[in-house]
């Protein structure tokens, strides 16, 4: 009886422990590879929706740049310089997109008097990197391009940085763990901690309710990536943010709520803004409030006197 116990609880371990393997390695998949939109897609709906200027792109002046990450690939990265000025914005973009989406800020910031860089986020686009962390690895690349674009324009230029979903978090979590070299920053419905993020869309898609999951979720990250959940968390490097930040979001956002760009802004010292727009799911504030986005962006730069340096620079 004793030794037919044993084995029947050495089943039932085995099987656990075969479930919670398989678990594991299915919930890291969705993170790390995460299904990429196809670019094709991208840009037909940016040409649609009259974001994309095909006759612009082709005849703006631009340099392709290849910069090399200190994660080891190459981040695909393109300077447009339709303005004969040295201030600059950095743009990046959100999770499963790529630099093709960045098109209408840049637009937007040209009217502003700046140029912009646009680049796919790792493993997005023509960018190299075998998995997508959301921000942890990220932060490195974006600091890579901060620092290869300060050299080429000097510091007496302004440089910014906006962000967006994803790119929200990764200039958030880049500009409170470095040195950093920009002068603002501008960040769309960034999410304030990954963790709870993950827990959220796990209880709107599946009947998982429970912490648990996140638990297993983090081993296998560790094992498989280097990083857990935890460790991807704006929230926790928000008060080392010392230059200004406009913080954006909409209140219909289901995907990334609201609160989290509320608790973001309390926690930042210093100069800052905040501007929630009534319509615009995840990341649609600019398509669905364009000219209230850009008298946003420019009253923020008018507040912080980057306005008058740009027109005397």
């Amino acid at each position: 009886m004793k030794r037919r116990l044993i084995y029947i609880t050495g089943i039932i371990s085995s099987v656990v422990a075969a479930f919670l393997t398989l678990f594991g390695f299915l919930a890291t998949n969705r993170l790390m590879y995460l299904k990429m939109k196809d670019p094709d897609v991208i840009m037909k709906r940016e040409i649609l929706a009259k974001r994309f200027d095909e006759k612009w792109y082709e005849t703006v002046r631009k340099e392709g740049l290849w910069i090399h990450s200190p994660n080891d690939y190459l981040l695909n990265t393109v300077f447009l310089k339709p303005l004969n000025t040295k201030n600059t914005v950095i743009i990046c973009h959100g999770v499963t997109e790529n630099k093709t989406n960045s098109i209408k800020y840049a637009r937007l910031f040209e009217r502003l008097g700046f140029n912009s860089v646009i680049y796919d986020h790792r493993r997005h686009g023509e960018s190299g990197g075998k998995t997508t962390s959301f921000g942890y690895y990220e932060k490195l690349d974006l600091q890579a391009i901060v620092q290869f674009i300060r050299k080429k324009i000097g510091e007496d230029a302004l440089l910014g940085i906006h962000g967006e979903s994803m790119g929200a978090a990764t200039t958030i979590l880049y500009a409170g763990t470095f040195d950093d070299d920009a002068d603002f920053h501008i960040v769309d419905c960034p999410f304030s901690d990954f963790t709870e993020q993950v827990l959220h869309v796990l209880r709107m898609e599946t009947p998982l309710r429970s912490t648990m999951a996140l638990r297993i979720a983090n081993l296998f990250l560790k094992m498989r990536d280097g990083y857990t959940l935890n460790l991807v968390s704006p929230r926790e490097v928000i008060e080392n943010v010392q230059k200004p930040m406009l913080f954006i979001h909409s209140m219909e956002d289901e995907f990334i709520l609201p609160y989290m760009t509320k608790e973001l802004y309390q926690a930042k010292p210093g100069d800052k803004m905040l501007k929630l727009f009534d319509k615009g799911s995840h990341a649609k504030s600019f398509n669905d409030n364009p000219e209230s986005y850009e008298n946003t962006v420019k009253e923020f730069l008018q507040r912080y006197g980057f306005l008058s340096k740009v027109n005397t620079r």
